[in-house]
């Protein structure tokens, strides 16, 4: 087995020797061997340095972190939670990712607009998320939105007024979502708060409350936009059917 003083190792492990030794007071990786007043480590302290790398990366916490290592030595099993991962990572919608050209943005987006005001208006569509730069080509994560956008435009609605609405409708919707995961944070979350490693039937719990949010979030948003739209529909438009009959002299129907 290999050994390696403190600055190989981190060197190895793509890490650094403050961060190795910040492990260290944390219980994170055990202590080297000493010869003499050098700490020699070896290639299962270099395992575990890539191990910790891979889960602060995913964006565990150190007390978690903690937890989940406590739980592989003493021979319980992580796979739930790293399940439970998987369940929280995994994207929440089946669309297909696509892609497209400057030239296929600016048939679709560019009329009326000079050189200079479309490429404006494409650097603020990147910004907000809805193209990304991908080489000489834009990959599109959702090409319904983008489908929706063309409609509009075709319908003459300015793009500056399409993202505007876009940009408006996307915050809308985090606040949405925010609501639905404080819920679950309140009712679910918090009560492995505190707790040690949760066992099994906690982790598929949670892991299963938070794979049924997927529909039921879809079902609770679209009634309420449906009955919304509606009711400002008929509402917008008959205001404008009025407007009209009274210009034509015709009796309103009532």
């Amino acid at each position: 087995m290999a050994e390696y003083r403190i600055d190989e190792l981190a060197r190895q492990a793509g890490s650094t020797v403050r961060n190795i030794r910040a492990y260290q007071d944390r219980g994170l990786l055990p202590p080297p061997r000493l010869e003499g007043r050098v700490g020699l480590y070896d290639d299962s302290h270099l395992a575990r340095l890539r191990l910790l790398g891979q889960l602060l990366a995913r964006g565990y916490t150190f007390a978690i972190i903690r937890d989940l290592l406590t739980a592989w030595e003493t021979g319980k099993d992580v796979g739930e939670v790293l399940g439970l991962e998987k369940v929280l990572t995994d994207p929440w919608s089946d669309e297909i990712p696509g892609t497209t050209t400057f030239a296929e943005l600016a048939e679709i987006f560019g009329t009326g607009l000079d050189e200079r005001e479309f490429a404006r208006m494409r650097d603020r569509t990147v910004r907000l998320g809805l193209i990304e730069p991908d080489g000489d080509k834009y990959r599109v994560p959702s090409p319904r939105l983008l489908h929706v956008g063309a409609e509009l435009v075709a319908a003459g609605i300015p793009l500056d007024s399409v993202l505007d609405i876009a940009e408006q409708i996307r915050d809308d919707c985090d606040v949405i979502a925010g609501r639905f995961v404080n819920l679950v944070q309140e009712h679910v979350f918090d009560r492995l708060e505190g707790q040690p490693v949760p066992d099994g039937a906690e982790i598929t719990e949670v892991a299963a409350v938070v794979r049924r949010m997927r529909p039921l979030v879809k079902m609770v948003v679209d009634p309420f936009i449906a009955r919304a739209m509606e009711t400002r529909v008929q509402a917008a438009l008959g205001e404008h059917l009025e407007t009209v009959r009274d210009h034509l002299g015709e009796p309103s129907q009532e």
